[in-house]
């Protein structure tokens, strides 16, 4: 590669990426069954853990310190644990990785429990410091799923349920936060998104529990209420300035209700829109 122009060095690159979406499709019955078992924990009361060394890691802390904003969750019910604590996500801490142990005292430290649901990601299928984390959660009796980027690995093996996108050789060789760390964010995004929507999150594919905390969020909440009740934009304001929240001012609109009534529907459907909105007998 060091001896090709630019240009073709980067189509090399893309050819392997675009195989990566192939990938995780072959992997895409092992992800629905993860989506639905970790639902099916935090119906319970539970909780969803990333744990990762270095890319892996840095991917897990990605994607759950975006569910908050995304869909107005607590920071705690998705968590990303990093092997050598939240100052490896800019600086690397490789020797972090090697310690099982360590794996297994950050689990305890974060109050996981046999509620919850861990996944254990390492892209090489071996990483000390996951592994150490999944016989901890194991031995609580929580759901454990291994994400990794090899057949039959460590990881998997130690795990309940196993979800593992074959990616291949890297282009440069070893660095997995090529395509390896691609799979592993499709991955990851389908997880927390798919649970997410299991758990009443969003409406047809509409983010209905985002917060209209500043001009840009207040703009995309107006839209999203247009979009599902088909009202003008003047409309849409003011249900949402009465309400302050995207989904009871849906239930206003739809169903002609004042604000608490909205609200009352809403709890009774656990907060599923599509379930507050349907006629009852």
């Amino acid at each position: 590669m060091d001896q090709l122009p630019t240009r073709e060095m980067l189509q090399v690159m893309n050819a392997e990426d675009a195989t990566v979406a192939a990938a995780v499709a072959a992997e895409l019955d092992a992800t629905a069954a993860v989506v639905d078992a970790v639902a099916a924990r935090m119906e319970r009361g539970g909780r969803l853990f990333y744990l990762g060394a270095g890319t892996s890691g840095r991917l897990g802390v990605l994607d759950a310190s975006e569910c908050p904003p995304t869909f107005s969750v607590a920071p705690t019910l998705v968590q990303g644990l990093i092997a050598g604590g939240d100052g490896a996500l800019r600086r690397s801490s490789e020797q972090s990785e090697d310690s099982p142990e360590e794996g297994a005292r950050d689990l305890a430290a974060a109050g996981f429990g046999a509620l919850d649901a861990l996944v254990g990601i390492a892209a090489s299928g071996r990483t000390p410091y996951v592994l150490g984390g999944l016989a901890y959660a194991r031995s609580l009796g929580a759901l454990t799923v291994g994400l990794s980027c090899v057949a039959d690995s460590a990881v998997a093996r130690s795990a309940e349920m196993a979800i593992s996108p074959q990616t291949g050789a890297e282009v440069l060789t070893g660095s997995t936060r090529l395509k390896a760390g691609t799979a592993t964010k499709l991955v990851l995004n389908m997880i927390s998104t798919g649970v997410m929507i299991k758990m009443g999150a969003v409406y047809g594919n509409l983010m209905v529990n985002v917060q209209p905390t500043n001009a840009k969020l207040v703009d995309r909440a107006q839209r999203i209420i247009v979009a599902a009740t088909g009202c003008e934009r003047a409309t849409a304001a003011k249900l949402l300035a009465e309400s302050g929240s995207v989904k009871v001012a849906i239930v206003m609109q739809q169903l002609g209700l004042d604000v608490e009534a909205a609200q009352a529907r809403l709890a009774g459907a656990r907060g599923r829109l599509a379930e507050a909105l349907a006629p009852r007998g």
